[in-house]
């Protein structure tokens, strides 16, 4: 009500405070990319790579896997799927913190600004994922926690305007609508 107390005036007694989200920059030089057709959801053998491929691969990357291969490796042979294509520079932006669904809305449409110049680039991605402990997943569905608590989707946005919609749940969670 209008005579009642402010929810900041609230929060600022009892000190609790506001965070801003977390925002890391990394510039991966050299890095070996799948090769995407937009049209190509499944892949094309020797000309594209999956939907699939490219989750998994965007999995190794975000946490810094490395992709070589090496039989000397206790982390990791995992290697670029194929066909993969070798760019020079990219770019792994992270934010970090609770981000209202109108700011990754707002991203996502400064993303797709990105393709207005001309840029060498064929394809980028806006991955969200949701808090594992959150007490809800998808709309007002209760979030099931059994093992890893997934709950993430991804955009891949080609120069086109074309776009993938990936989406992950946990067992325990449906997909939405």
């Amino acid at each position: 009500g209008a005579e009642g107390p402010t929810l900041t005036s609230y929060f600022s007694k009892h000190q609790i405070q506001a965070l801003k989200p977390k925002i890391t920059f990394s510039t991966l030089r050299d890095l070996p990319c799948p090769v995407l057709e937009s049209s190509q959801l499944q892949g094309k053998a020797e000309e594209s790579c999956s939907a699939e491929e490219l989750f998994e691969w965007l999995g190794a990357v975000s946490s810094q896997v490395s992709l070589d291969n090496k039989s000397s490796s206790f982390l990791s042979t995992y290697c670029c799927p194929e066909p993969s294509t070798v760019v020079e520079k990219a770019f792994l932006c992270t934010i970090t913190g609770f981000i209202i669904p109108e700011k990754i809305i707002q991203l996502l449409e400064q993303l797709c600004c990105y393709f207005g110049e001309p840029k060498l680039a064929y394809w980028l991605t806006l991955t969200v994922h949701g808090f594992a402990d959150s007490p809800v997943s998808w709309r007002e569905s209760e979030h099931g926690f059994h093992k890893g608590g997934e709950n993430l989707y991804n955009f891949v946005i080609f120069r086109n305007l074309d776009y993938w919609l990936q989406m992950a749940v946990g067992t325990n969670d449906d997909c939405p609508p």
